[in-house]
């Protein structure tokens, strides 16, 4: 059994869960530690504990202990891709590239960690002389989502580290295995003892005592938006600080001007790769009403060629559902879909492979229009909707009529409604001519409305987060 590690060592939990492969449900990865409140609350004691020493650490050593993980991840990238592709279902490219992404986390923040930036100001009254600084915020609970299993533990650990928190972090419950490994190369980067500790088990009570312990100055979440709703309102309610990035119901903006191959390819990407299960995922394709026809067919014909299958063969595009309770949910909207009135175009279907897992074809709904809740509601599946517009006014008016507004895009050779759209669409990332899924590790990630709160993840901007700001006064 894969134990928790909490104050430098590696412990027990209260009970275990079993790890299965959503490609072969006969694949059981592990047994993993689940955590109780008792142990959650022994791993807020050891980063607290461990706050003073790493906080006044020097910057080189901070940069060297996440220099030397990410060198560890990046090393071991095929290891850890299959791992994470046996446990998620990520194809093993997409799967490769998450862990590379997560080497590269580390890296930047190394980095990061030498370049923490005040200010000297000039006086204003004689012989007093103002400076600001940046400090590290205390003690930070991380508290991360199932489909990215190493990125998001890693983009959040990293600039906490790096600006001199101590971390307690709690992974989905579904998908222990990466988090741990990530653990494990952690626990010999020479951090002290304390300094990050993680405590696998249920949010309902590891989360939670996180969230409820006001020895854990920050929470930073990534997941649904009534758990985020629940734990920004309980966290606030103690004066932490929040950092919530929550759900996506993505535009993609196809003008009659554009090239058909290009927003094809950028819509097939966006909607159905990982399985759809993104939070950056195009599940509303807004197309001009000229090319609407063209548009819906050549995605059927493209989806048509998507081979779907086992995670780690090497010609599969499309992997599994994460589990049975995001098949059902799946299905679930599809029933849905059809009541409402829409066609379904292709796919939406159970697919049998040579081993027992969820596989589930890529849906395309046509005939729909914006009140629908396949258009209003996250699905999290690979399941879109292709709603007709008539103008270019009215394709802005409907991307930015959802409650949500992390990631839009649109395709168009035009460069008027290209920058008119970057300006205009409410979300807090906008893609020209690429899919709505796929950012970078240098530059912040978050949205607006109901899909984000409080500062940006990601780049330089996480300082926002993970540092609090001091102002100084000296009478020279």
């Amino acid at each position: 059994m894969q134990q928790n590690y909490i104050g430098g060592k590696w412990v027990d939990g209260a009970t275990a869960s079993r790890n299965v492969n959503p490609s072969d449900l006969s694949d059981v990865i592990g047994e993993y530690a689940q955590a109780d409140a008792a142990q959650a609350t022994a791993a807020i004691e050891a980063a607290r504990a461990a706050a003073p020493a790493w906080a006044h650490a020097t910057g080189q050593a901070r940069s060297d202990a996440l220099d030397k993980i990410g060198t560890e991840i990046l090393a071991r990238s095929r290891e850890l891709g299959e791992l994470l592709a046996r446990e998620e279902g990520k194809t093993l490219p997409e799967a490769q590239g998450e862990v590379n992404r997560a080497g590269q986390i580390f890296k930047f923040f190394a980095g990061e960690a030498l370049r923490v930036a005040g200010e000297k100001l000039p006086m204003v009254r004689p012989g007093i002389e103002p400076e600001v600084t940046r400090e590290p915020v205390g003690v930070v609970g991380i508290i991360t989502p199932w489909n990215f299993p190493i990125a998001i533990p890693a983009w959040k650990a990293a600039p906490a580290l790096a600006y001199g928190n101590t971390v307690v972090l709690k992974p989905a419950d579904l998908v222990p295995a990466s988090a741990w490994a990530l653990t494990e190369i952690i626990s010999r980067a020479g951090l002290p003892a304390g300094a990050f500790n993680l405590v696998m088990g249920r949010g309902s009570t590891v989360g939670q005592a996180m969230v409820n312990d006001k020895r854990v100055d920050a929470i930073t979440f990534t997941g649904s938006v009534g758990t985020g709703s629940a734990i920004a309102q309980s966290a606030i309610a103690r004066m932490a600080k929040i950092q919530m990035e929550m759900g996506g119901k993505n535009p993609l903006v196809v003008m009659d001007d554009a090239d058909l191959a290009v927003a094809v390819d950028c819509a097939i990407q966006g909607a159905f790769y990982s399985t759809g299960q993104r939070c950056t995922a195009s599940s509303r394709l807004l197309v001009h009403k000229n090319i609407h026809a063209d548009f819906v067919a050549a995605m059927a014909e493209r989806m048509r060629t998507l081979r779907i299958g086992h995670a780690l063969r090497p010609e599969t595009q499309i992997g599994p559902v994460v589990d049975q309770s995001q098949m059902d949910q799946n299905l679930r909207y599809l029933d849905i879909g059809k009541s409402e009135g829409a066609r379904l175009v292709a796919g939406g279907e159970r697919v049998q492979c040579d081993t027992d897992g969820y596989y589930f074809s890529p849906a395309l709904f046509a005939d729909c229009d914006n009140g629908m809740r396949i258009s209003r509601e996250e699905i999290f599946g690979p399941v879109a909707a292709v709603i007709p517009f008539g103008s270019y006014e009215e394709g802005l008016a409907l991307a930015n009529d959802t409650d949500f507004g992390l990631s839009a895009g649109i395709c168009t050779t035009s460069l008027k409604h290209a920058t008119h759209f970057k300006r205009h669409v409410q979300a807090g990332m906008v893609m020209v001519n690429c899919p709505t899924a796929g950012v970078d590790y240098h530059v912040p990630f978050g949205g607006r409305k109901g899909s984000s709160y409080g500062p940006r993840e990601q780049g330089r901007y996480a300082a926002e987060f993970y540092t609090t700001v001091k102002t100084a006064y000296v009478n020279a």
